[in-house]
């Protein structure tokens, strides 16, 4: 057994050297301009008690009562730059107060400065930047907190909704739902604050990927209406919906037997597929007529995959909307894509912890989730620049880093703070590999602070 011994020498340690990294683009998203807008006659800024919760949420922590094990530690303050770190019944009630202020309507725009000074890297699928649509579950069981209610999943909780672009995943919207409201309603709206936002940040064709809680002819109708403003506008917008087949499509089996006579073609033994396409008049709610094409899908199985013969046929039918001129296969395969972003959703719920919110208050949870954006792209930014490439410290290749990852190997680092001839110095030891992702990290976020929103 080594004789340990243990003993505080009085100097400034910090085990969150990420911190600076997060500091750094909380003050390029323009978190500060919040002092204007919000302004205080005493006590704790707005703005301290915003960057105070986001270097929270960067953390990974999301409970109120998490910022006491932090209101003595000098190098959170300072790493963040706060004038004073609020207490927990303060970060509650003002966070309380400023969404009922409607600070949320601001928060979109700090993602959007954030990603365009910062020169975030999207890559497309193939032709097109993604931008994926999708509501999600969680979990809020037992409590009664404001907005709780029975969800899909059959669980009670909350139902948000949210939108990523590029294979990265940049979050470009996050918003609180109870949990029994129906995905499409108020998802127009939704779209028609998002879609704003990604235009700025590239200049590729954008594909809008949703699933088939979003079919709806109002909302296919305002799919086209947006694709057309943008071809006047020089761009493209394409979409790519999957099709929610009604009782009566399901029933009328003889009928799509009918028409994928023609296009059978044989899978294995046993199983065989057809593909076509076809177009459907819709009409919007002010009863214009728009003609969308529909990509379809009937397979039938005479056999399971070991051989053994079905009693009767089976059946599975499925369809896609979409403006792409495309072949059926294909545009199945950008769908099957559509997938990937159930990550997000993971990595929002757990590595930020806020599968259960901390407020009881819906609007309060709801600017919680708003601000959780922000930590999302800012911990995100860091693992697309510091952890791909030769930069990365040694992991297994990777196109993404999830965000667990990057607190475990950015954020969560030991250092010694040293305050000497007006500057800051962190001192890692012998990490030289961290050091080097956090230097060039901080070279890399050298810009001018943004303007007021």
């Amino acid at each position: 057994m080594p004789n340990i011994q243990f003993r505080a020498s009085g100097r400034t340690l910090t085990s969150h050297a990420g911190l600076s990294i997060i500091g750094q683009c909380v003050e390029m998203a323009g978190v500060d301009s919040l002092d204007s807008r919000f302004p205080t006659s005493q006590g704790v800024r707005t703005s301290d008690v915003v960057k105070s919760y986001l270097g929270l949420l960067c953390l990974g922590m999301s409970d109120f009562d998490a910022i006491e094990n932090f209101r003595q530690d000098k190098s959170f303050k300072h790493l963040l730059n706060l004038h004073k770190v609020p207490s927990t019944a303060t970060l509650r009630q003002r966070l309380e107060k400023l969404a009922a202020q409607g600070l949320q309507e601001s928060t979109a725009s700090w993602s959007t400065t954030l990603l365009s000074l910062a020169k975030a890297p999207i890559t497309a699928e193939t032709t097109h930047v993604c931008l994926d649509i999708d509501t999600f579950v969680m979990d809020n069981s037992n409590s009664r907190k404001e907005g709780v209610s029975r969800t899909y999943q059959k669980v009670d909780g909350y139902t948000p909704i949210a939108a990523y672009l590029g294979n990265e995943g940049w979050s470009l919207g996050l918003e609180l739902r109870p949990g029994k409201q129906h995905t499409m309603k108020e998802s127009n709206a939704f779209l028609e604050r998002v879609l704003p936002r990604a235009y700025p940040l590239t200049q590729a064709p954008l594909l809008v990927r949703e699933d088939s809680g979003f079919d709806s002819q109002a909302h296919l109708a305002l799919l086209e209406q947006q694709r057309q403003a943008c071809a006047e506008d020089g761009r493209v917008l394409d979409y790519l919906v999957k099709w929610n087949p009604r009782r009566s499509a399901k029933d009328d089996q003889d009928t799509w037997l009918a028409v994928a006579a023609d296009y059978w073609e044989a899978l294995r033994p046993g199983k065989r597929q057809a593909l076509w396409t076809q177009t459907v008049s819709i009409r919007d709610d002010h009863q214009v007529e728009y003609v969308v094409k529909r990509v379809m899908r009937l397979v039938e199985r005479t056999a399971d995959h070991d051989g053994q013969g079905l009693i009767e046929p089976e059946y599975e039918l499925e369809g896609w909307w979409t403006s792409l001129d495309e072949a059926p296969q294909a545009v199945i395969q950008r769908y099957q894509a559509h997938a990937t972003h159930e990550q997000f959703h993971s990595e929002i719920k757990t590595d930020l912890d806020l599968e259960r919110l901390p407020s009881g208050k819906f609007a309060t949870n709801d600017l919680i989730l708003h601000l959780a954006q922000l930590a999302y792209n800012i911990l995100r930014l860091m693992g697309q620049l510091g952890m791909t490439g030769e930069l990365s410290p040694v992991r297994h290749p990777a196109k993404r880093r999830r965000l667990r990852t990057v607190l475990q190997e950015l954020v969560h680092r030991a250092a010694l703070v040293i305050h000497k001839a007006r500057q800051t110095i962190l001192d890692f030891g012998q990490d030289v590999g961290r050091m080097t992702v956090l230097k060039t990290l901080r070279r890399r976020f050298r810009y001018p602070k943004a303007a007021p929103c």
